[in-house]
Formats: C-alpha cells, sequence, structure tokens
C-alpha cells in the first residue's frame, strides 16, 4: 500500500510500504477514507535530521473498518470510524479516569511499529477501545468536521477546559493556527463572553471571528499583553488558551491571565525559555493542560457537530489526494494553508 514517509526537514515522500495487516485478535485494519496534516507534523518537516530510512507520519482519521481480529466485538466490517490521535485500549486506570493519553496498552500513530494515518490504511491496536463508530455515511458532507474529532477540535477544547473557560467569562487565544482557532469554538461553545484572539493572519482571524472571536490582537510579546489588558480595564482574561508551543508561547499566555485565572497550553512544547515560575506563584495563575486525551471528548463532541451547530470542519482550506501531501505540508509550512485535508 500507499504512505507518506518523512526522510528529514521539508522531505516528505508517499511511498510503497508494507500492507496494513492484524497482528494481533484485538486489532482491526481500517482503510482510511479522509485524514489531514497537523500543525503539530510542521515540527520534525521543519527540523528533523535526515534519515534515508524515514518513518510513517500523521495521526488523524476516518476509515471504513476491512478487517478485524478474533477478539474485537464491537465492530465489524463495513462500519465507518473515527479514531483519536492516540489508540488505548479503554479499559486500563487510566483510561478509566478519562487519561486515554496514558494508556498502559497505547501508542501514537506514525511510531515506530505503527502505522501513520497519511496512507491507504492503518493497522488498529485494541481496537475495541480506540474506534468510535460514525452515525452518518461515507459520503456525508459533515466527514470532515467529524474528522476533527480525531484531534485539532478536542484540543482546542482541552485547551478550553484545562483554562476553566466558564460561561460569561473573557478569553484570551494565543496563536491562530488550526487549533488556535479550534480553541475560539470551544470557548465560544463553552459560553465565552469575550473571546481575543492573538494572531496576525487575517485570514486565520476572519475565521477566528466567525467561530466567535470578539476581538482580535495581532502584537505579540509585552506589546500585545499591554494591548489585552487595556481591552480588560488592566485585569487580563479569566482564561487562556496557549496553542502554539513555544517558551515565549507559554511565557506571553501567563501574562495574559488576570490574577487567579488560567492558563491551559496545548501546544506541543518545543522549548520552556522565558517561562517565570514565580509570576504563576504570585499572582495565583493556574496551569493546566498537556497532551489532549482526544478519545475522552469525542462522544461529548459530537452531537453538535452531527446536529450542525458547530463546523469545526471549516479549519480545513486546502484538499488534496495522496499524491498531493508533500504540498500540503510546504502550503502549511509556508502559511498558504491553515490545514490540509487529504482523501487517499
Amino acid at each position: 500500500m500507499r504512505a507518506t514517509v518523512i526522510h528529514g526537514a521539508g522531505d516528505v515522500r508517499v511511498e510503497q510500504v508494507a500492507d496494513a495487516a492484524l497482528l494481533e485478535p484485538t486489532d482491526a485494519i481500517v482503510r482510511v477514507s479522509l485524514t489531514c496534516v497537523c500543525g503539530s507534523d510542521l515540527w520534525p518537516y521543519k527540523s528533523m535530521g535526515a534519515d534515508e530510512q524515514g518513518q510513517r507520519i500523521g495521526h488523524e482519521f476516518i476509515g471504513v473498518v476491512e478487517e478485524t481480529g478474533s477478539a474485537v466485538t464491537g465492530l465489524q466490517r463495513g462500519d465507518l470510524v473515527v479514531s483519536p490521535f492516540t489508540y488505548s485500549d479503554g479499559e486500563c486506570e487510566f483510561c478509566r479516569e478519562s487519561l486515554h493519553t496514558s494508556c498502559v496498552q497505547g501508542g501514537i500513530w506514525g511510531s515506530p511499529g505503527n502505522d501513520g494515518a497519511q496512507g491507504e490504511a492503518v493497522r488498529v491496536p485494541v481496537a475495541d477501545g480506540t474506534l468510535v463508530k460514525l452515525p452518518v455515511e461515507p459520503d456525508d458532507a459533515l466527514l470532515p468536521s467529524l474528522l476533527t474529532l480525531a484531534d485539532v477540535f478536542p484540543t482546542g477544547h482541552h485547551a478550553a477546559v484545562s483554562a476553566g473557560v466558564r460561561k460569561g467569562d473573557t478569553v484570551a487565544v494565543v496563536g491562530d493556527g488550526a487549533v488556535g482557532v479550534s480553541g475560539v469554538l470551544a470557548a465560544s461553545r463553552l459560553g465565552a463572553e469575550r473571546i481575543v484572539i492573538m494572531g496576525r493572519h487575517t485570514d486565520r482571524t476572519d475565521l477566528a471571528r466567525e467561530f466567535g472571536a470578539t476581538d482580535v490582537i495581532p502584537e505579540r510579546g509585552a506589546e500585545g499583553v499591554e494591548r489585552l489588558r487595556e481591552l480588560t480595564g488592566g485585569q487580563g482574561a479569566h482564561a487562556v488558551l496557549e496553542c502554539v508551543g513555544t517558551g515565549d508561547s507559554l511565557s506571553m499566555a501567563l501574562r495574559l491571565a488576570r490574577d487567579g485565572g488560567g492558563v491551559g497550553y496545548v501546544g506541543v512544547p518545543q522549548d520552556g525559555e522565558g517561562v517565570d515560575v514565580r509570576e504563576i506563584f504570585m499572582r495565583n495563575v493556574a496551569l493546566g493542560g498537556g497532551v489532549c486525551p482526544a478519545r475522552a471528548y469525542i462522544e461529548e463532541l459530537m452531537p453538535d457537530v452531527l446536529s450542525g451547530k458547530i463546523q469545526p470542519g471549516r479549519v480545513f482550506d486546502h484538499t488534496t489526494d495522496l499524491d498531493g501531501v508533500p504540498e500540503g505540508y510546504r502550503r502549511m509550512a509556508d502559511r498558504e494553508s491553515l490545514k490540509t485535508l487529504v482523501r487517499p
């Protein structure tokens, strides 16, 4: 079968790889219908050292179950399913605590020994605990929005929940990528009254406004913090969503928060420089977040997608087939596209 393999910075190729095949009785094989490129995929795309062997990449997909192992009881051939970006058994202590990313049998797509999602098919370990059946037809127009349940929308939601967003709050969102824009949608869904997106790309901040943002601040650093405080009577935001992953963005998020406020950080950390823990301590700013346990949120968020109340799939502004994936990476890295949708 064909799949995407990354060989180093700027070097993404579509290659022939071994067919996805059952290895354990708890496995399922899913033929991929939709996948996409994630903002976190851009970190290795920008910085990975050369690797001639390469590694599989991609971790978000919707597909149709083709085959199941003998121990799989909740799925059958022909089921349309969405997968979170990590697999998990749904039964261990961590899964029961809704922390599926710490599952004792868990892992992530594209890691050594696992298929990447940007390909024609995926072997899914512990399939009963991982996959969620979708109550729509395989050609339903809602599929792009349902695909966001694999990662980007639950991650924005995780940032909002971790920051403690409540009805009537003022919320600041650091980052205008797909996760940041999804965080705006999540904060609006939770009842935030004022949502400020910190971003400077007008096509993205325009979408954020349509998702519920009331204000846009393009300035960064101290200037951006000052602008937000001007908007909030000098206090800052009740909740701040950090959706970038750098030390500078986290430091800025902490300064945007009002005393006693909260920061939910979900940007994949690239460095921790510039973060002053004394400021967190002295102003009683709560810091939460981390890698999103997407599997814990899918059933909660899906009804609003199915009803059309929210349309998180609008983050996809470029669509391609598998051969166009390398170009999709380039477009996203060059800020020509917010998020690339792939139809293998």
